[in-house]
């Protein structure tokens, strides 16, 4: 039951971003997250760090996520942490430009809350790492 747990939230997550859903893209991670990006010179330590870079981002160059499409994932189990990789195509908008992009992606899942019996907590992402595609794969 958690690995569907973990793939609905990973699936939640996609899609938020996919519609350029900020606030339910954000609300799926956990305030003190973190991000790795391969296109940044450092982690981002937080989720407001993100949200911040996210802004400018959208005030200064226009960005905008005009789809985004996940496949290939996988779901590792490790007792209230999930570790979720997949491969994800997207496409944005940049200053008046749009740029496809094929990446891997690996997404930490953490079970919040206490557990019962009947109700077990909602899974938020705790760290995300984008990482170039390897050269000589062909396109999804």
């Amino acid at each position: 039951m958690s690995v569907s747990q973990v793939m609905k939230a990973a699936a939640d997550l996609v899609s938020a971003f996919a519609h350029n859903d900020r606030t339910a893209y954000f609300g799926a991670f956990t305030a003190d997250a973190s991000f790795v990006f391969y296109t940044l010179p450092q982690p981002l330590l937080s989720r407001d760090a993100y949200q911040a870079l996210w802004d400018s981002w959208r005030q200064d160059e226009g960005f905008e996520v005009l789809s985004c499409a996940s496949s290939n994932a996988f779901v590792s189990l490790q007792g209230d942490v999930a570790i979720f990789i997949h491969d994800v195509a997207t496409e944005l908008r940049m200053n008046g430009e749009q740029f496809f992009s094929q990446e891997r992606e690996t997404i930490v899942f953490k079970r919040q809350g206490s557990r019962t019996e009947q109700q077990e907590g909602p899974w938020l992402a705790c760290h995300e790492q984008l990482s170039a595609m390897p050269e000589g794969l062909p396109p999804p």
